[in-house]
C-alpha cells in the first residue's frame, strides 16, 4: 500500500530561505567581526588591564583565605527570616547565577547576528570592565578591612577547609589552588562578588537592552539569587545589601565618567558610513580610468 504524503508549503520553501538567507547571515558575521577586530585593535590595553584585574582579584580573595578564622556564625536578621536550604541544595543559587552569566555574555555577541544593533560588542565589554573593576577594588579594600567568620559550611568550625596552612611556595598562591580554591574559599565576604556580576550585567542589559519583559525577568532573577545565597548560608545580609547599593552607585559614577556608549556607537557609525563612501567613490573614480573595451573604441587592439 502506497501512502501520498503531501509536504506542508512552509516545509516546502524552507530549504529555499535557509538558502537564500546563510550567505546574508554570513556577511553580517564577516562585516561585524572586522569592525569588532578594528574596535579590539584601538581598545586592547583597556579590555586586557580588566580580564588580568580578574586574576587580581581572584588572586586577593584567595589570600583573604589565609587570614580566615573560623568561628560561630554572627546573628544575622536574614538567617533568622529565610529558611535554611541545606548544603545539598547550594547548587540552586549556582546554578540561576550560571544561567544570568552564560545568557548576559551570549547577548553581547548578538550584533554578529540581529539586523537590530545598538551595542559594539568591544566597547559593550571595555564598559562592564570598567564597573567590575571599580566594584571589585571596593571589595578588596573591604574584605580585607574586616575578617567575618564565614557563615558556609566548608569556613565553619570543625571544617577542614575553614583554614588554610601556610604555602609550601610562592606558585601555590599564584595559582590560587584553582579551582578548589575559588568554589571553597572563606573571608572574602564583604561583598558579594557574585551580586557585583548579577547586578552589572542586569543594570547594563537595563540600560542597553531592547526586551522590556527580559529586563523585568532579570531584576526578578537578581533578587531571587540574592534570597537563595542568604538560603545557602554563603553570605550574610550585609555583604548583600552593601552589594546592591554600592554596584547601583558604582555604576551610576563610571557612566558619568565614562563617554556615553550611545554616542560611541554614534561616532563609530559615522566614521564606518565615511570609509564606506570613501571605498565607493575610489571604486567610481577606478572604473573610470579604465580604458574602453568596446568594440567602437579608436585605440589599437589588444592583440594583432
Amino acid at each position: 500500500m502506497v501512502i501520498d504524503v503531501e509536504l506542508s508549503p512552509w516545509k516546502s520553501e524552507m530549504p529555499v530561505y535557509v538558502a537564500r538567507e546563510a550567505p546574508k547571515l554570513w556577511r553580517k558575521i564577516c562585516a561585524e567581526a572586522s569592525i569588532e577586530v578594528s574596535l579590539l585593535a584601538e581598545n586592547w590595553k583597556f579590555v586586557l588591564a580588566g580580564l588580568v584585574f580578574q586574576y587580581i582579584h581572584g588572586l586577593a580573595a584567595h589570600g583573604v583565605h589565609y587570614l580566615h578564622q573560623p568561628g560561630p556564625t554572627l546573628q544575622d536578621t536574614g538567617f533568622f527570616l529565610i529558611p535554611e536550604v541545606g548544603e545539598d541544595k547550594a547548587y540552586i543559587s549556582e546554578s540561576i547565577f550560571a544561567f544570568i552569566f552564560c545568557s548576559f555574555v551570549l547577548w553581547t555577541f548578538h550584533p554578529f547576528f540581529s539586523q537590530s544593533k545598538r551595542i559594539y560588542t568591544v566597547l559593550m565589554w571595555c564598559r562592564i570592565l570598567a564597573y567590575l573593576v571599580a566594584c571589585q577594588s571596593l571589595r578588596i579594600i573591604t574584605f580585607y578591612a574586616t575578617q567575618l567568620p564565614g557563615p558556609n559550611y566548608h569556613c565553619r568550625e570543625g571544617s577542614k577547609l575553614a583554614r588554610l596552612p601556610p604555602p609550601e611556595s610562592a606558585l601555590e598562591v599564584i595559582l590560587i589552588n584553582f579551582p578548589q580554591g575559588m568554589v571553597y574559599g572563606c573571608g572574602d565576604l564583604i561583598f558579594s562578588s557574585h551580586m557585583i556580576f548579577t547586578l552589572v550585567f542586569v543594570l547594563t542589559y537595563q540600560k542597553y537592552g531592547t526586551r522590556r519583559c527580559i529586563k523585568q525577568f532579570a531584576w526578578l532573577l537578581a533578587i531571587i539569587v540574592s534570597l537563595l545565597i542568604m538560603a545557602s548560608r554563603k553570605h550574610y545580609t550585609v555583604d548583600i545589601v552593601v552589594a546592591w547599593y554600592t554596584v547601583n552607585l558604582v555604576v551610576f559614577f563610571v557612566d558619568k565618567k565614562l563617554p556615553d556608549l550611545q554616542k560611541q556607537l554614534t561616532v563609530t557609525a559615522a566614521v564606518e558610513y565615511l570609509n564606506l563612501c570613501r571605498w565607493i567613490v575610489d571604486l567610481v573614480v577606478c572604473t573610470a580610468e579604465l580604458p574602453d573595451r568596446s568594440g567602437s573604441s579608436t585605440s589599437p587592439p589588444l592583440l594583432p
